[in-house]
C-alpha cells in the first residue's frame, strides 16, 4: 500500500498519466476505516491550450490555483454546485494539467460496481470532502498505490464526457477506461473507440 512516487505525476504528458493510473488503487483513511478502489476510468486535461481545462487560456483563479502547483496534489472542486470531483495534478509547477478520476471498482465484497461508477459517486463512496483539495497524494491519508496490471489491449480512449462547451477540444480522445469494467460510467461512446 505504499504511495506512488511523485515522479509519475510529474510527467509532462498528461494523457500518459491518465492511462498509467488505470488499475492503480485509490485509498482514503477515514475515522470510520479505510476505503479503497481500483481506478477504471480517467480523463486528461491538458493546460492552457485545452479549452475543456479549468486553466484554459491561462485562467488562474482561487479554485484552480492548486493546478499550478506541485504534481501529485489533489484538485477537488464542486461541479454544478452539487458533486465533488477528484483530480490529480500533473506536470511541472506552473503547467496546470490534471487527471480526473472518473470511476473506481470498489474494494470490498459489500460494495457493488455501481457505487463508484462516476466522478461524483466515487468521491461520495470514499468520503472525499473540500478539505482534501490540495492534499499531497504522495504523503497523506488520501493516496494512490500500485494495483492491477492493465494491458494495452484492455484500454479504450474516447472523447471526454460533459465538455461540449470546449468546441473541437471536446472531441479529443482524452478519456480512457478499462474495457469490460462494470464500474465505468456511461456512455461508453461505442462509435468512437480508439485503442492504444
Amino acid at each position: 500500500m505504499k504511495a506512488l512516487a511523485r515522479s509519475l505525476f510529474e510527467n509532462n504528458d498528461v494523457l500518459f498519466v491518465a492511462r498509467s493510473l488505470l488499475g492503480k488503487t485509490l485509498w482514503l483513511q477515514t475515522e470510520t476505516g479505510l476505503r479503497a478502489g481500483i481506478i477504471t476510468e480517467t480523463e486528461a486535461y491538458a493546460a492552457q491550450n485545452d479549452r475543456a481545462c479549468h486553466a484554459a487560456n491561462g485562467r488562474r483563479t482561487a479554485r484552480n490555483e492548486v493546478m499550478y502547483g506541485e504534481a501529485g496534489r489533489a484538485y477537488v472542486y464542486r461541479c454544478y454546485g452539487i458533486h465533488l470531483l477528484l483530480n490529480v495534478v500533473t506536470a511541472a509547477v506552473g503547467k496546470p494539467e490534471a487527471v480526473l478520476i472518473r470511476a473506481l471498482r470498489p474494494l470490498g465484497i459489500e460494495h457493488n460496481a455501481s457505487v463508484a461508477s462516476g466522478p461524483g459517486k466515487l468521491t461520495k463512496y470514499l468520503g472525499i470532502s473540500p478539505q482534501h483539495n490540495g492534499i499531497d497524494l504522495c504523503d497523506s491519508p488520501l493516496w494512490l498505490s500500485e494495483g492491477e496490471e492493465v494491458p494495452d489491449e484492455a484500454v479504450v480512449f474516447t472523447p471526454r464526457i460533459g465538455v461540449a462547451y470546449a468546441g473541437r477540444d471536446a472531441l479529443l480522445p482524452y478519456r480512457c477506461y478499462i474495457r469490460g469494467e462494470k464500474s465505468v460510467s456511461r456512455p461508453l461512446f461505442p462509435k468512437y473507440p480508439l485503442h492504444i
